[in-house]
C-alpha cells in the first residue's frame, strides 16, 4: 500500500460516517426475511410498501389507472417467467403510465455496461431457486449502498398487462421490479413522474454527473461524446421542458433519452457525425435526416448501411450532431471517475465525503450578495490539494471535481421540491489556521475563484476545477438565506485533504498530515542550510545516508552514475544541480517508489522480475505498455532480467519525464515537433 493509500484508509476510519436519507427506509434484512418465507413456505409481503394504491401515490397518477387494478406476482403472469436472461437484447424496456422517462433513460444507460448493471440488481434472484416472492436491489443514496426489498406483486390491468414498466419479452421481469424498488425508495410511484436523467444515474452508480446545456454547446462536443462513451460513462438527454407530446419530427416534448451509439460516417459529400437514441417508450422515433426511412442512408457504402440501419419500431434511431444540439436542451454525463474525460491512463483518484446542513437562523446564510450580507454563516470546507508524486513537475495545475448533493427534504421524493444550490470556491493563505472559521472580513476582501453561473435546482451540482497546489475554501450555500436542508459534499482529486472547519476538530486525517507535515518541514530546512544547491555528488550522500525503512536489510546504494542520471532528470536549467523545492519533489517520488517496490518485492529479495516490475509500474500509476516495459527492463535491469531498487528509481522517473515532455509539447495528444537542440536536449541530458 502507498504512503497515500495508507492515509486513504486512515481518513475513512477517522471520519463520520455519512447518514442520508436512507435512514428512513425500514430497516429489513433480505436473508432472514428469506428465510423465514422458505421455511414457513409463504410467499413475502412487504407491509412497509404494500399492494395498495397508497404505494402507486395520492395524485393525478391515480386518473391514469385501468378502471380494475390487480396486483398480480410474474408466476401467476406468465408460465415460463424469468427474472433476467443474459441472451435477451440489452434494450428490451419500455415504459409504463407512470412519468419515469428520466429513471428509464437512465436504466437504459446501465444496460450497456453489466457490470454495472449487477451491483444494482443482484442477477442470482430467479422465480425458481429459493422462490419466496422477495427480491433485493441496491441504490447508491447518499453516500452509501441501500440495499432495497420488496414482494414481486405488479399492478397489472384485467388483460393481466403490467401497468408500469413492461419487457418487450413478456416474461421477463426484473425492470418491473426494479421500478418498484427505486419507487420505494422515492416514497410511491407517483414520486417518479418527474425528474432528471442525472439523478437516476447517481443513484445508480454512485458517479458524478456533468451537464452539458446544448444551447451554449463547447466546440468540442464530438471529442467529449467520444471520450465519453468509449469509457466508463452513462449517456443521457432530455428535449425542451413542455407537456410531453410527439412533435412532427418524431421526437417527444418534455421527454428524456438514453444516448446509446456515436459513429462517424463517410458519405460521398463528406463525413457525418452521427448519435443515436433511444426512446424510453420503445417506439416513436426521429423522422428526420438518418432516420429509419430516411434516403441519406443510401450515401453510404452497402456494408455500412448494413451495420447500423435496422428498421424496426423499437425506439431506437440516428440522427446528426448537428440535429441532436438543436432538438435536445441537456446532455448528462455520468462518470465513474472523475478523469474519464480526458486520457489519463492508470492514474488513481482519491474521493473524501463530508456531510453538513444548513440551518435556518444559525448556518444558512444564503448566496453570497454583498458585503453586510449573512454569506459567511454557511458551512466552511477547508481543502488542501498537493500534485501526485508522479506527475510534480507538470504544467498543468492539479484537477479536482466537487460535488454537492441535496438530500431531500421529505421521505415521499416529489412532495417538497429542490432548491436552488451552489458553491464558491475561495484561495486561503497557505498557513492559515486549520480550526477557525473565516470571519466576515474575508468575504469582504477576498473574490471568489469560482461561483455559480446560476443556482441549481437539481439533486446535484458538480464542477471540475484546475487548481496549484494550495489550500483553499468551499462554501456550500442555497440561493436564499434561510432555507434549511441537509447536503453531502464530495471532493475528488489525485492527492487531497478535506474537511469542514470548526465543526469537527478532531479529525484523524488532518491531524497525521500536519504532524507528518512539520517532520519534513524540518529535515528539509536543516537540509537546505547544508546544501541550498545539491549537486550529484551531494545527493549521492543524502540518499545513501537515508534509511529506507521498507526495503529491510536489502538497503539500496545509489552510484555516483546513478545520481548524475537522477539529477539530469530532475535539472530543469540545466546548471548541474537542484534546488531544495526539487529535492523535496523528488522526495515524494522516492517514497512512492519505496511503497511500490515493497509491495511488489514479496519475498524482499532487493530485485524484481518481469512479472512483479510490470506490476509495479502499474501499481505506480505510468501507462506503459508491456513492450516499453520490456524494453526499459533490458536497458536498466541486469543480464538476468532483474531490477533492483536504484535501477527501478532511475526508470520511474525517466519514464515519468519523457511522458510529461510529451504532454507538454503535444498540441493534439497523437505526436509532437521538436527541433534538433531540442531533441539534442531530450534525449542527451534527461
Amino acid at each position: 500500500m502507498s504512503l497515500w493509500s495508507s492515509f486513504r484508509g486512515k481518513w475513512k476510519l477517522g471520519r463520520k460516517n455519512v447518514v442520508g436519507s436512507s435512514a428512513q427506509l425500514p430497516k429489513e434484512d433480505y436473508e432472514v426475511l428469506l428465510e423465514n418465507c422458505l421455511r414457513n413456505h409463504c410467499l413475502f409481503e412487504d407491509n412497509s410498501f404494500p399492494a395498495t394504491l397508497s404505494s402507486i401515490g395520492r395524485g393525478p397518477l391515480l386518473q391514469k389507472l385501468p378502471s380494475r387494478l390487480y396486483w398480480k406476482r410474474p408466476p401467476e403472469l406468465h408460465r415460463n417467467p424469468q427474472f433476467f436472461s443474459e441472451n435477451t437484447k440489452r434494450l428490451d424496456l419500455c415504459q409504463g403510465v407512470v412519468g419515469d422517462c428520466w429513471f428509464l433513460a437512465a436504466l437504459q444507460a446501465l444496460t450497456l455496461h453489466q457490470d454495472i448493471l449487477r451491483r444494482v440488481v443482484p442477477l442470482d434472484q430467479s422465480f425458481t431457486e429459493n422462490y419466496a416472492g422477495i427480491f433485493r436491489f441496491w441504490f447508491w443514496h447518499f453516500g452509501n449502498w441501500v440495499p432495497v426489498v420488496i414482494d414481486d406483486r405488479l399492478p397489472v390491468n384485467e388483460a393481466g398487462q403490467l401497468v408500469f414498466v413492461s419487457s418487450t419479452c413478456k416474461n421477463l421481469f426484473w425492470g418491473a421490479l426494479l421500478e418498484k424498488a427505486y419507487a420505494k425508495l422515492c416514497g410511491s410511484y407517483e414520486d417518479l413522474q418527474t425528474g432528471q436523467v442525472s439523478e437516476a444515474l447517481v443513484d445508480f452508480t454512485g458517479g458524478v454527473t456533468m451537464t452539458i446545456n446544448l444551447a451554449e454547446t463547447p466546440e468540442n462536443l464530438w471529442t467529449v461524446l467520444t471520450l465519453a462513451f468509449y469509457s466508463r460513462t452513462l449517456i443521457g438527454c432530455q428535449t425542451v421542458s413542455g407537456t410531453v407530446k410527439v412533435l412532427e419530427n418524431g421526437l417527444v416534448d418534455g421527454h428524456a433519452y438514453t444516448l446509446t451509439g456515436i459513429r462517424k460516417v463517410t458519405c460521398r459529400n463528406g463525413p457525418e457525425y452521427l448519435v443515436q437514441l433511444r426512446n424510453p417508450w420503445g417506439k416513436v422515433e426521429w423522422k428526420g435526416d438518418w432516420s429509419d426511412s430516411s434516403s441519406k442512408w443510401e450515401l453510404l457504402c452497402p456494408k455500412e448501411k448494413i451495420l447500423l440501419l435496422r428498421k424496426d419500431e423499437d425506439g431506437q434511431f440516428w440522427m446528426t450532431l448537428q440535429d441532436f444540439k438543436m432538438h435536445f436542451a441537456h446532455l448528462f454525463i455520468c462518470k465513474l471517475t472523475p478523469g474519464l474525460l480526458r486520457q489519463e491512463p492508470g492514474q488513481r483518484w482519491m474521493c473524501t465525503m463530508r456531510e453538513g446542513r444548513w440551518v435556518k437562523g444559525s448556518t444558512a446564510g444564503g448566496k453570497l450578495k454583498s458585503p453586510l450580507d449573512t454569506f459567511w454563516k454557511n458551512p466552511q470546507f477547508l481543502l488542501s490539494v498537493w500534485k501526485p508524486e508522479l506527475a510534480r513537475r507538470s504544467l498543468h495545475p492539479c484537477s479536482v471535481l466537487i460535488s454537492l448533493l441535496q438530500k431531500p427534504r421529505h421521505r415521499h421524493r416529489t412532495r417538497k421540491p429542490y432548491l436552488a444550490i451552489g458553491f464558491y470556491l475561495f484561495r486561503v493563505a497557505k498557513h492559515y489556521g486549520e480550526q477557525r472559521r473565516l470571519p466576515p472580513k474575508f468575504f469582504w476582501k477576498n473574490v471568489p475563484l469560482s461561483r455559480p453561473e446560476r443556482f441549481h435546482t437539481g439533486k446535484e451540482v458538480s464542477q471540475e476545477l484546475w487548481l496549484d497546489p494550495g489550500t483553499y475554501l468551499i462554501v456550500p450555500c442555497t440561493s436564499e438565506a434561510n432555507q434549511e436542508l441537509e447536503f453531502i459534499l464530495r471532493v475528488f482529486s489525485r492527492k487531497h485533504i478535506f474537511y469542514e472547519i470548526g465543526s469537527d476538530p478532531h479529525v484523524v486525517m488532518s491531524k497525521e498530515i500536519v504532524e507528518q507535515h512539520e517532520e519534513q518541514d524540518e529535515f528539509f530546512t536543516k537540509l537546505f542550510a547544508k546544501y541550498p544547491e545539491i549537486n550529484a555528488v551531494q545527493l549521492q550522500k543524502i540518499l545513501n545516508n537515508m534509511t529506507w525503512s521498507k526495503l529491510g536489510h536489502a538497503q539500496p546504494v545509489f552510484s555516483l552514475e546513478a545520481c548524475q542520471g537522477i539529477l539530469a532528470l530532475l535539472d530543469l536549467n540545466a546548471t548541474g544541480t537542484v534546488s531544495i523545492q526539487e529535492f523535496r519533489d523528488l522526495w515524494k517520488q522516492l517514497m512512492l517508489c519505496q511503497d511500490v517496490f515493497h509491495k511488489q518485492d514479496s519475498h524482499q529479495s532487493g530485485y524484481l522480475n518481469w512479472d512483479q516490475m510490470r506490476a509495479a509500474v502499474k501499481e505506480a500509476g505510468l501507462g506503459l505498455t508491456d513492450d516499453v516495459c520490456k524494453l526499459m527492463l533490458i536497458r536498466y535491469g541486469g543480464p538476468n532480467l532483474q531490477i533492483d531498487f536504484v535501477q527501478f528509481v532511475h526508470l520511474m522517473l525517466r519514464a515519468e519525464n519523457m511522458e510529461e515532455a510529451f504532454q507538454n509539447l503535444t498540441q493534439d495528444g497523437k505526436g509532437i515537433y521538436l527541433q534538433k537542440p531540442e531533441w539534442l536536449m531530450m534525449t542527451l541530458y534527461s
